[in-house]
Order: C-alpha cells, then sequence, then structure tokens
C-alpha cells in the first residue's frame, strides 16, 4: 500500500505545495530519462504475497496486529483489513534459479507465518477471495490501524458522496451497497514486479497490456464472494467497484475510475502514464514528502520521487509503472496486479514464470502493437478473462481463439523462449511451465475447481455451510503438494460431515416478504404459490416490522365477514422472536421450542431482515448431520 504516514489534506496551501512537489518529480523523471540515469543491464524480479488469516472454524480471523508483531520479520507487512497480511519479497536477479528461489523465500516465510499463526490459533490461506468473508467483516473495527487506511477510506468515500455500490453478476448476482472501502480487502493478490530498460518501456508495457487477458484466464482464483458465483476472478470487478467515486447518474461523461485497465496505447514515454494519473485523479492524501526532486537531481543525488509514488499509490492500474531506487541506482518495472493469491505458491509462481517469460519474450513483430490491433480490443479481452476464465475466447488480431488454444499454441512456447532468453534453469522452464500445461490438459485452473465444488456443497445445504466446506478442503489441497490441476473433486472424496453450528448456516436467504400497507389478497396468493407457511414483513429499509403466518390468517379470515380492505398491517404478528446470524443453531431450536413457534426470522443488530429459519429447515438440518436417520 506504499507511504503509510499520510493524512488528509490541512488546507488548500498543502494540497498547492504537494500538487507542485508532484510536477516537480515530473520534472525530475523526465531529465533522469534525458540523462540516461536509468540502470541498465540487469533485471530483476520480485513478489508481493497476500495472505488471508483464517479462525478456527474457518472464517476471517482478525488478528493480523498481533500475528505480525509475533513473526517480527521486515518482510511481512500489515494489509488494509485484520484478516489479511503481506509478504514482501526481496529483489531477485531473473536468471537461473531465480524462480524456484523465489518460491523458496516465499515458503519459508509462509512457513514462519504459519508457526506464528498457529500459535493463536489462526490458519493462512492463499487465495484470491475467502469464500467465507461476510460483509459482517467488512466493518471500521476490522480495518487495521493504520492512518493511511484510514485517510484513504475517509477521502475516497467523501469523494463519492454516498455509499458504494456493487453489481456483479455471473451465475450468481451480488447487489449490495457499502458505507466503506474495505470491499476492497476481500481481494487478495500475488503481484509480480519486472525491471525493465528505459528504452523498452514503452513496447514492453504494451505488450503486457495484450498478455494480460490470456494470463489472467489461466490463472483465474476468484469466484466466489459472499456466496454468490460470480467472474471467475470476481477481482477484478469488486475491486473496481469498492472504490469507485463515479456516480450511477453520470452518464454523459465519460470518466475512468481509479481501479481500471486503461483507456489507450502508450505512445512515447512512461511519463504519460503518470501525466495521465495525475490529470485525471485528485489528489487524495498528504505526507512529509521532504525535498524538491529537481534540486536534489542538481545537488548530485538520486530522488526518490515520494510525490508521484504517492499519487501513483493511489491509482491502481492492473499493470503499473513503477520508479524505484537498488544501489543509489533508478530503476523502472511494470507491478502485474491482476494475478490472484493461490491455490498454491508453486501454482502462483508458475503463473507469475509464465507472465515473465511472455515479458521477455516480446516478438519484434509486435513492438508497434498501436498499428496492429484495437486498444478496445485488448481491454475487451481482459475483461472477457476475467468474467469467463479458461472458458472465454479472444480476439486476437483479427482471429477469435478459445482461450485454451491460444495459450497452448502460441503462449507457452513463446514463454518458453523468454525464460531461456534469460537463462532460467531447464527444470524451472520445464516445471512451472508444465503446471500451465497441466491446467489446459485439465481444463481446471483455481476458480474452476471452486465453482464445481461449490455447487455439490450446494446440495441440501446452505451457501455458507458449502463456503466452509469449499475454504476447508481447499486448505488441505494447499498443503497436500499438489498444484491446482490434480485437486480431485469434494465428490469423489469423503465428504466432510455438515454442521451446522450457527444460525447463518441453516437460515434460507430466499425470502419473499411483503410490506404492511400490502392488500391479504397478496400474501395468501404468495403462500399458496410458493407453498411457505411464513412471510415476514419489512419496511423500505428491510427492517422487520411484523411476520403473518398461516394461523394468522386463519385466525383473522375466520372473525372478519369482510374482507376487501384488509391490509397485511391489521392481521400481522408484531410480537414474536428473533433469531441473530451468530446465534447457536441449537440456542434457536430451544427459543422454537420454548415459544412453541415453527419459523424464527433472522435480523442483524439494525434489525433488517437477513433470513428465515424454520420447522422444516431444522428437520433437514438434523437429517443431513446424521441427527435423523430412517428407521431399519
Amino acid at each position: 500500500m506504499g507511504e503509510h504516514s499520510v493524512s488528509q489534506f490541512a488546507d488548500p496551501a498543502q494540497k498547492r505545495q504537494y500538487t507542485k512537489l508532484l510536477l516537480r518529480d515530473i520534472q525530475a523523471l523526465e531529465r533522469m530519462l534525458r540523462e540516461g540515469m536509468f540502470e541498465t543491464g540487469i533485471q530483476r524480479i520480485g513478489a508481493e504475497q497476500e495472505l488471508v488469516l483464517l479462525d478456527q472454524n474457518w472464517r476471517p480471523a482478525t488478528n493480523n496486529m498481533d500475528i505480525l508483531e509475533s513473526i517480527s520479520d521486515p518482510h511481512y507487512t500489515t494489509e488494509i483489513a485484520r484478516f489479511n497480511l503481506e509478504i514482501n519479497s526481496d529483489p531477485i536477479e531473473f536468471s537461473g534459479k531465480s524462480l524456484s528461489e523465489l518460491e523458496q523465500q516465499l515458503a519459508d516465510l509462509i512457513k514462519l507465518g504459519d508457526e506464528k499463526a498457529g500459535k493463536l490459533g489462526t490458519k493462512i490461506l492463499l487465495t484470491g477471495i475467502a469464500p467465507t468473508l461476510g460483509k459482517q467483516y467488512l466493518n471500521f473495527e476490522h480495518m487495521t490501524p493504520n492512518e493511511r487506511y484510514k485517510a484513504l477510506n475517509d477521502v475516497i468515500y467523501a469523494q463519492r458522496g454516498e455509499d458504494f455500490e456493487l453489481n456483479i453478476v455471473g451465475k450468481d448476482e451480488l447487489i449490495t451497497k457499502h458505507n466503506n472501502i474495505l470491499f476492497e480487502a476481500c481481494n487478495t493478490s500475488f503481484q509480480v514486479h519486472l525491471q525493465l530498460e528505459p528504452d523498452d518501456f514503452v513496447s514492453s508495457y504494451n505488450w503486457a497490456q495484450l498478455i494480460a487477458g490470456p494470463v489472467l484466464a489461466v490463472s483465474a482464483n476468484s469466484p466466489i464472494l459472499m456466496g454468490k458465483r460470480l467472474w471467475h476472478e470476481t477481482r477484478i470487478a469488486l475491486f473496481q467497484q469498492s472504490v469507485d467515486t463515479r456516480k450511477a447518474n453520470n452518464v454523459v461523461r465519460s470518466v475512468e475510475p481509479r481501479v481500471a485497465f486503461g483507456n489507450s496505447w502508450l505512445k512515447n514515454s512512461v511519463t504519460e502514464l503518470y501525466k495521465d494519473n495525475i490529470s485525471r485523479f485528485n489528489l487524495l492524501f498528504a505526507t512529509d514528502l521532504g525535498e524538491d526532486s529537481v534540486e536534489e537531481l542538481d545537488q548530485g543525488k538520486v530522488p526518490k520521487l515520494r510525490a508521484l509514488a504517492l499519487h501513483n499509490g493511489t491509482v491502481y492500474k492492473w499493470n503499473r509503472a513503477c520508479y524505484g531506487v537498488t544501489n543509489g541506482k533508478p530503476h523502472l518495472r511494470i507491478e502485474n496486479r491482476y494475478i490472484p493469491s493461490g491455490p498454491t505458491l508453486t501454482d502462483e509462481i508458475a503463473n507469475s514464470a509464465f507472465w515473465l517469460g511472455l515479458m521477455v519474450a516480446l516478438p519484434e513483430k509486435f513492438r508497434n502493437l498501436p498499428e496492429l490491433i484495437e486498444f478496445e480490443e485488448v481491454r475487451y479481452n481482459f475483461y472477457n478473462a476475467a468474467r469467463r476464465g479458461l472458458d472465454c475466447q479472444f480476439n486476437w488480431f483479427g482471429k477469435v481463439m478459445p482461450a485454451t488454444t491460444l495459450i497452448r499454441s502460441k503462449l507457452l512456447p513463446l514463454a518458453k523462449k523468454g525464460l531461456e532468453m534469460r537463462g532460467i534453469a531447464a527444470e524451472d522452464i520445464d516445471r512451472y511451465l508444465g503446471v500451465i500445461r497441466a491446467r489446459l490438459d485439465s481444463r481446471q485452473n483455481g476458480a474452476r475447481w471452486q465453482l464445481n465444488n461449490f455447487g455439490m456443497l450446494l446440495k441440501d445445504s446452505t451457501s455458507l455451510e458449502a463456503s466452509i466446506q469449499l475454504t476447508q478442503q481447499m486448505y488441505a489441497n494447499q498443503h497436500s503438494n499438489k498444484t491446482v490441476d490434480a485437486w480431485e473433486n469434494i465428490a469423489e472424496m469423503e465428504v466432510m460431515r455438515k454442521k451446522f453450528n450457527l444460525v447463518q448456516e441453516v437460515m434460507e436467504t430466499d425470502l419473499y416478504t411483503v410490506r404492511q400497507d400490502d392488500p391479504i389478497d397478496l400474501v395468501v396468493n404468495v403462500m399458496h404459490w410458493h407453498h411457505i407457511r411464513h412471510v415476514p414483513v419489512e419496511n423500505e429499509k428491510h427492517e422487520l416490522v411484523g411476520l403473518i403466518n398461516t394461523h394468522c390468517i386463519i385466525h383473522y379470515l375466520a372473525e372478519q365477514s369482510s374482507h376487501e380492505d384488509m391490509l397485511v398491517q391489521d392481521i400481522m404478528l408484531t410480537e414474536f422472536p428473533k433469531a441473530n446470524p451468530h446465534m447457536q443453531t441449537r440456542e434457536a431450536i430451544q427459543l422454537m421450542a420454548d415459544n412453541r413457534t415453527d419459523a424464527l426470522p433472522v435480523v442483524n443488530d439494525e434489525n433488517r431482515l437477513l433470513g428465515i429459519i424454520t420447522e422444516s429447515d431444522i428437520m433437514q438440518v438434523l437429517k443431513l448431520t446424521g441427527m435423523l436417520t430412517e428407521r431399519p
């Protein structure tokens, strides 16, 4: 997340001063490029490994600060939510055994984290989105206590002026609103860095844009969010919408979001990317930026361009240009931000090897991509890959090609050539590109495995219980030394006994509800059409205000001589027992028994209706958990 010591602008003068330093950074960058100050003749790689923390019940564990203190290793750092951590690898020269060395370093660091987290009752999972993440974990209390994260949230929310809206459609549909940016924290990535020669940056960056769709398609690992089957790589839509300051009523202007693929080819210089970001996006916050970068150049120093880095860290291109200084020499690199975390560390390194090999093997005939293909085609390919993963088709220089065909016939051989050009060890090339090839053979990446098994687990279950079982098996598979292409379907194993410990794992969430001023005839027909005996009554804020059951209707219809003008509010119950989603299932059963009721509406602390538990749900739980068996 970059610079941590930040704050909102105290006054217009401070913002003007920051703007001045930002423009001076651009001048300094242009000057360094003209004067050939950048490091050449060496290429380094590195990675940022984001992690999800889970408790003993396979739900997010919000103790990252305790674990970070226990680990006490500078490679580890925080992320925006308390249920995440991040590992930053050391830069490694891209040659020889660098890929397996990167894997080994990360494996050692993850093992260290596992050991320290385990002592605190916590597990570490590599996944693009944790299936058990629920909206209850996205409150301010679960934001990492860091001034940068709070400032980022406050400024972006203020610019939007209203709650953030999510609307993502896949096999299921997720539509919701949220009052902070913590939906961003649902995204867990494996970010790969590649140092580039300054003179090659423009053509290499454009090439990175072209190959992003195929690399994303084979890497996809984030299909499930809050019990909904959405895009194969849902992170792409989720990140954009979770920090989007645009409003739906602004349909005339073409306004780019802060999270985006881009809108055009790069033409002449890396500075175009920075200038475009400065031109399009407001400055969010300030920090103690120190010296004027042009004055530092005049003094013979190499500036860190801190103002530019700070602003660049608040604009999230999926391929992001980065400036850095190593051993006193400035360099340029591309940060690949779209590859998800997981399914295993080896899978992540395989994804990286595929991308890195392709980057190095940029064919001479593709060095001027703006003359060969429309940028809009490349952007379409990227979002199509995010939606469909390995099932998508690409527009590839006038031809339509299935993802598997394009990757197998054209891109894998090219990636191998690129790795060989860098002198990567033959065993590493065979191993990591073999993982990509095996996914094509099995037609299974992380997203496809999750979708197949989640659908199976949903049978005779709830989305939360299915999410728990899916997460549990993902964790087991991650420690099996098998890459995702070899993961077996849960249906082919001994399926774990369902537990249904909590009300939220039992309740029905696909509800039919009515309003207080609806006519009784509507309720009667809804109950008849859908064979249900209970209908919650809610207001326009989705607050529970009443309950109608068959006893209500029978009782009141028997007493009234005329029913034409009767409304829901005339017959609904206003006093009845309720459950909350975190209540133990056995407590809910006892509550139903004590009150002689066959249904419990489930509400949150604000009395918002979340679901309902009925007698038939309880009987189904007893059957699935083995507590209810048929007589011989």
